[in-house]
Order: C-alpha cells, then sequence, then structure tokens
C-alpha cells in the first residue's frame, strides 16, 4: 500500500523539463511584436512563451535602441534567445557583438545580419507559419518532418499598431483558435527537437492501412534514425475535411519487419506524431532511463507522444490523444504495476510469450488533448519524494518538504535547484527533509522551475512548481481599452471615473498568493481625493481573495485627473498606482494619458455615460466608443478614420462641451463630446475619410453613425429605441 501511494504521488508529479542550456538542434521560435505591443504586458507574454516550452522570440533589428536594450536585458533574465531578423538599421552590428550567445548573451541567431555581427543565421530552411491560418498544425508538422532548418511563428500575439491585427493569444491571456498548434508543438519539440535532425524518412516503406491505401489528403511518412539507439516515428498529417479512422502498416527498424498499429484516428486538420521503436534506455527521449535493459522499448504508439520519464521505479508517458488509443511496451520483465491512466487506476494487458504490456490511453482533455500515463515497473529499493509540493513565492523562503524510504537514502540526497536559487534544508526526522528554498532575483511572476532529488547520481523526484509575487491587487472596475467588441487591454496604471460630488466605492481585490493564512493592512491615497475608510486591516486565506470598497470622494473644484496610490504593508509590502478622472454631473473633459503603456499618449473625450478614445500613434485613429455603464464598445478592431502621417493635437475644455483638435498635412479635424449629450461629432475642413459604420441595436443599446454632409458625421449611443438620433440627424 505504501508503494501505490508513493506511485499514484509520482505519477501525478512527473512534469516535462526545459532542455539543457543551449539551443535545440532543431529550433522554433515566435515571432514577438515587440514594437507593436504594450510593453507593460512584455513580461507576463514571455513568460507564458518559455512555460509552454518556447525558449527562442524573433524580432527585427530596427528596434529602437530604448526598446532594444529593454528586450535583451528582459531575454537574459528569463534565459530566453533572441532571433535577429532585417530590417537592419545602418550601423548596426558591433554593438550587439556582446549580447551574442557565443558572449553569454541571449542573441542565438543572426538573419542577414551585417558582416561586423559574426552570429550564426539560424538553421535553413526557415518555414515561417502564420498561427491564425488555417492548416497550421499540418504545415508546421510538415516543416518538422523535414528534419532540417526552423520553424518561425508568426501572428501569435495580437499587434495593436499601426492597425489593430488578431493574433492566437488576446491581450488578456486567453486562447483564440490557433493557439492550439503552437502548444501542441511546443509539447512535442520540447524533447523530440535534438533527435529530429537524425530522422530520415524510411524511402523504402509505405505507411498505409494493411489493405488499400490511404486516403486522399491524407499522408504519412516514417522517420528513422539510423544505429542500435536509433528511434522512429510516424508524421500522420490529415488535411482533408473527413476523419481518418482506422489501421497503419508501419515498419519495426528492430524486428525489420511490418507490424499493424490498429485504431488509429485523426480528424480533420489533425496531425499525430506517432512513436515507433523508442527504445527506453538509450535512445534520448527518457530522461533518467539507464536502468532499463537494451531490450527494453516502447514498440508504438497510436497517440502523440510528448515525453517518457521514470522515477522511483514509475515510467510515465504524455501523450496528445484526441481520442482513445494504445501503447505498447516490450519489456524485460513483467511489470509490476498498478496502472494509472489519466488519474485514474486502469487496468493493462501483460502478455508473456511476447513479453509485451498493452496499456490503454485515454482521451486527452482540453486544446491540447493532454493526458499522461504511469506504469509501476518494480518496487524500487529505494524511494524519494516531494510531499505535497505547493508553489514559491518570490522574495520569500519556501517550505519545501521531502519524504525518503530510508534514513541512510535521505542523508545521501540532495536537492537540485535552478542556478542563483539559495537552498537550506532542515532534518526534520530520519526519513524527511525540509528545505527552504528562495528563488534567485531575477525570476519573474508566473514562471515554472523544476526541481529535482538526487541521490546516488540518480534521480528519485521532480516537482515543476510556478512563481508568484507575494500579493497581487487590483482594481475590479478599472477602465479597459478595447480593439472591437471581444478584445480588452488592461489601461496601466488602473483608471477609474467617478462623480466628484457623489463619489463611488472603489472594489479593491487583494490576492494572497502565499500557501497560509496572511494579515494584511490596505491603505488608499491621493491628491484632492478622500477615501472612506483610508485603511483597511484584512485576513486573507491561503491563495485566495479579498475584498474591501472604500467610497472616495473629489471635491468640487477637483474636475480632471488625479493621482492616487494603494499601499500594502504587513505580511507583504507592495504599491498599485492608479488614477481617478473625475467628471461632475452635465460635463465633458478632454485629457490625454498614456493608456496602454506604449510611451506615447491617447487623447479621451469622457462625460459621464460615453467615452471616446485617440491615438497619437495611429495617425489620429479613433480607437474606442464606449458605453461606460456597460463596458461596450462599438468600433471595429481597426477603429476608425486610421492614418499613417504625423498628426497634433489640441484639447479644450468647456466644462459642459469637451473638443478636441486633429491636425494632419493640410486638414484638421474637430471632436466634440457634450457633457449631457448621447452623441460625439466629427467635423473637417475637408470631406472626411470614408469608415463603414452603421445604424445598429446593441442589446439594449442603440448605436447610430450619420454623415449629414461630407465634412460632418454623428455618432450616438444610447439607450432606446434611437429616436433622438433621427432628430439630430435633422438638425435638431
Amino acid at each position: 500500500m505504501r508503494f501505490l501511494a508513493a506511485f499514484l504521488i509520482g505519477a501525478a508529479l512527473l512534469a516535462q523539463a526545459p532542455l539543457p542550456g543551449g539551443s535545440p538542434a532543431y529550433v522554433q521560435a515566435v515571432a514577438f511584436p515587440f514594437e507593436q505591443f504594450p510593453q507593460n504586458l512584455w513580461e507576463r507574454e514571455l513568460v507564458w512563451l518559455k512555460n509552454l516550452g518556447i525558449r527562442t522570440v524573433a524580432f527585427p533589428a530596427n528596434l529602437g535602441q530604448n526598446d532594444l536594450d529593454r528586450v535583451i536585458k528582459l531575454l537574459r533574465r528569463l534565459d530566453m534567445h533572441a532571433w535577429i531578423r532585417p530590417p537592419w538599421p545602418a550601423g548596426a552590428g558591433s554593438d550587439l557583438t556582446p549580447h551574442l550567445l557565443q558572449h553569454g548573451g541571449p542573441i542565438a541567431f543572426v538573419e542577414g545580419g551585417p558582416a561586423n555581427l559574426h552570429g550564426p543565421p539560424p538553421p535553413a530552411p526557415v518555414a515561417v507559419i502564420s498561427a491564425v491560418s488555417p492548416g497550421a498544425l499540418a504545415r508546421s508538422r510538415q516543416a518538422i518532418g523535414s528534419g532540417r532548418g526552423s520553424l518561425l511563428w508568426t501572428d501569435v500575439e495580437d499587434s495593436v499598431y499601426p492597425v489593430f491585427r488578431k493574433g492566437v493569444v488576446s491581450m488578456s491571456g486567453e486562447d483564440r483558435p490557433g493557439a492550439a498548434a503552437l502548444r501542441r508543438n511546443a509539447a512535442l519539440l520540447r524533447n523530440w527537437a535534438p533527435l529530429i535532425p537524425a530522422l530520415q524518412p524510411l524511402r523504402s516503406f509505405a505507411v498505409r492501412p494493411p489493405a488499400g491505401k490511404l486516403p486522399a489528403q491524407v499522408s504519412a511518412v516514417q522517420l528513422s534514425s539510423r544505429g542500435v539507439n536509433g528511434i522512429s516515428a510516424v508524421n500522420l498529417i490529415n488535411q482533408g475535411t473527413a476523419a481518418f479512422k482506422g489501421s497503419l502498416r508501419v515498419f519495426d527498424p528492430r524486428a525489420k519487419a511490418a507490424i499493424v498499429a490498429p485504431g488509429i484516428e485523426a480528424g480533420p486538420g489533425q496531425s499525430l506524431w506517432l512513436p515507433v521503436d523508442v527504445p527506453l534506455a538509450y535512445g534520448g527521449l527518457c530522461r533518467d532511463c539507464s536502468s532499463f535493459a537494451r531490450r527494453d522499448r516502447l514498440v508504438f504508439a497510436t497517440a502523440e507522444l510528448h515525453s517518457l520519464e521514470f522515477e522511483n521505479g514509475i515510467l510515465a508517458m504524455e501523450f496528445a490523444a484526441p481520442s482513445a488509443a494504445e501503447a505498447v511496451l516490450e519489456l524485460t520483465n513483467a511489470p509490476s504495476g498498478p496502472f494509472v491512466a489519466g488519474g485514474t487506476l486502469s487496468e493493462f494487458q501483460w502478455d508473456e510469450k511476447t513479453a509485451r504490456a498493452r496499456l490503454p490511453i485515454p482521451a486527452g482533455k482540453g486544446p491540447g488533448h493532454r493526458v499522461r500515463i504511469g506504469l509501476a515497473i518494480e518496487p524500487p529499493e529505494h524511494t524519494g519524494f516531494f510531499v505535497n509540493p505547493n508553489r514559491l513565492i518570490l522574495g520569500r523562503k519556501n517550505r519545501v518538504p521531502t519524504s525518503y524510504s530510508s534514513e541512510e537514502l535521505a542523508g545521501r540526497s540532495r536537492l537540485l535547484v535552478p542556478p542563483g536559487y539559495q537552498v537550506e534544508a532542515e532534518r526534520t526526522s530520519p526519513a524527511e527533509i525540509v528545505y527552504q528554498v528562495t528563488p534567485a532575483a531575477g525570476a519573474a511572476h508566473g514562471e515554472f522551475v523544476e526541481l529535482a532529488l538526487e541521490a546516488d547520481g540518480v534521480r528519485l523526484g521532480r516537482a515543476r512548481l510556478q512563481l508568484f509575487r507575494p500579493v497581487s491587487l487590483r482594481l475590479r472596475e478599472a477602465a479597459r481599452l478595447h480593439f472591437g467588441t471581444d478584445t480588452e487591454l488592461p489601461v496601466d496604471p488602473p483608471l477609474v471615473w467617478l462623480d466628484p460630488r457623489a463619489g463611488r466605492n472603489l472594489d479593491i481585490v487583494l490576492r494572497n498568493n502565499m500557501p497560509s493564512i496572511e494579515n494584511f493592512v490596505v491603505e488608499a491615497s491621493g491628491e484632492g481625493l478622500e477615501f472612506l475608510p483610508p485603511k483597511y486591516e484584512i485576513s486573507a486565506g491561503a491563495v485566495a481573495e479579498r475584498s474591501v470598497a472604500p467610497r472616495v470622494f473629489a471635491g468640487e473644484l477637483a474636475t480632471g485627473v488625479h493621482q492616487a496610490r494603494l499601499t500594502v504593508s504587513g505580511a507583504a509590502r507592495m504599491e498599485l498606482p492608479f488614477r481617478v478622472v473625475a467628471i461632475r454631473r452635465n460635463e465633458a473633459l478632454a485629457y490625454s494619458l498614456d493608456l496602454d503603456s506604449d510611451g506615447s499618449p491617447e487623447w479621451v473625450l469622457e462625460n459621464q455615460r460615453l467615452r471616446a478614445v485617440f491615438s497619437a500613434r495611429g495617425g489620429g485613429r479613433w480607437l474606442e466608443f464606449v458605453w461606460k455603464d456597460t463596458n461596450l464598445n462599438v468600433l471595429p478592431e481597426s477603429g476608425v478614420f486610421p492614418g499613417t502621417e504625423p498628426v497634433g493635437f489640441t484639447l479644450s475644455n468647456a466644462g459642459r462641451e469637451a473638443r478636441l483638435e486633429i491636425a494632419g498635412a493640410g486638414w484638421r479635424r474637430t471632436v466634440r463630446l457634450g457633457g449631457a449629450d448621447s452623441h460625439l461629432t466629427v467635423e473637417q475642413d475637408k470631406p472626411l475619410p470614408p469608415e463603414t459604420l452603421r445604424s445598429a441595436k446593441r442589446g439594449d443599446l442603440f448605436f447610430g453613425a450619420a454623415r449629414p454632409g461630407p465634412a460632418r458625421a454623428i455618432y450616438y449611443l444610447e439607450r432606446g429605441s434611437g429616436e433622438r438620433f433621427e432628430e439630430l440627424k435633422r438638425g435638431r
């Protein structure tokens, strides 16, 4: 029973680790649009890519010097690599030399660079694939199956400038269709990348059903590497509109004969990387499998294999399984069991004559169809486990309990941590050690790290833990910058509005990220602002949220933008600056703020019901027109009146009306918003550029767009049927 409990814990904790240092043999990179993406989200998105397994990001060399310096520092801190691409600015090159990988920097590849920058080019050919394109998974698998070159993903992140362009990951961090292909390839190449260049197509053998041939638009090519430690895989790609279901006749290099892999299913647009003849001990895919005999192997699997791991007597495998599948192992000795598939104890078949174990693989969950199975090969003589490993808190000593099968093993063991981490050991019992782990100073919030137990040169257990800052703060009602109806960018620093006389409740959410109950003090302050009460003493549970709601007022003469601050003390310290926009009833306000932290301001017209935002970087582009009560934006993702030429802005506040003038080369545009109005007017000294906005009902809101003349437009947003809009069009 003790071994069964240890097995279940161990199987749950086995996790993939990043590849050893250095670039992988087959390169997969993501083109990151630094200049077109909000700077305050750079670190978050790079951490997300690193957690997926993407260690290289590509970007053009003509980044501004300040941006380039920041990117280099950020990649160095995250231990990620850079791929520098054209266009190259004049005179670039020598100043980047100290940042090359061979000099300890993050720049691993230089594409089309100047002669004075001696960095290696990315492996050719380079397959550039848009993550939003149909068939991206199939195209990427064709590139990987060639065994040569590099794979570069574009359109992964949203691009905001010069016009908005959707990627497969929203600015709020949510996956869109297409992200699954990137996730699948990242999981596959995490362990297969070093092996792919040695794989060659078996040209003398055609993978096909036992009787007949593959359907049109379905391809299957078997790739294999030579030698006694060779490895093989079938690259199955279905580019048709119908699912492929059936068996495949594949080649077993060990037996030098064809075998049949049954029950394979690949839906339309689906691709599978099916393992064949994968040695456990010497194949390069399984870590710490040296205790297996040379004949022990994975004969085949009908799901896509991502990883093989062995520790504490447990052989664990991770698959992408869009449908139920199976794996067949050939072993020197019968496995002792138990067998866990998808977190559930399951039965497996053992054939004494063939010395093969047949393991069912349940269909995986989520967009990546991920599923893990684990088989106990034999009860190990020695075991070491992490005991309920938890998250790690930045800047703190974190308790990491471990347990061992004997006092002697505990004495010979050690904890392996990433560089820069500090470790203190405390023997709490003869067979238990509690490690105090302090993360490295440069570690990032949200990043995953791997810890491992080792004794006598053998890995006993692993834990993949995520890093968190001690406490997080957010304002629930903070404004968002909208791109279309379903893309929102958090404004940084946060922005809230109020009526200075009536005030409003400020909904502050504190999240305690620490694994214990903690006490905090939350204080709010700001010039010209009054908070009631100004201070809260709260207790927050482990990894739990607490909300407080002070009421904030601004003085009668305090119309405008006010700077404010939230301060947390007690169990942790942090500060969150934010801004309060005070707008009186029946008045409007014009102001300018950098809402997306890109170093360039946005220009805002706002009353108590409506907010309109214009971009300085977009040639005066109108970004959003929002009904504030429901946070609904009625403009398209690309906005209205986009331009590329530089423009000038002039703000004017007259209490009852706010005005914005936008001046370009040979034209001047005036935008007005009244304090009591439900409409915004745009006038120009020349005919306005064309736009395609149409009047429509949006839930309980009516949006109206009209051009009373070639140089004048009216945009109306209000609850109701739009009768008032008809009067406006008639000039009343």
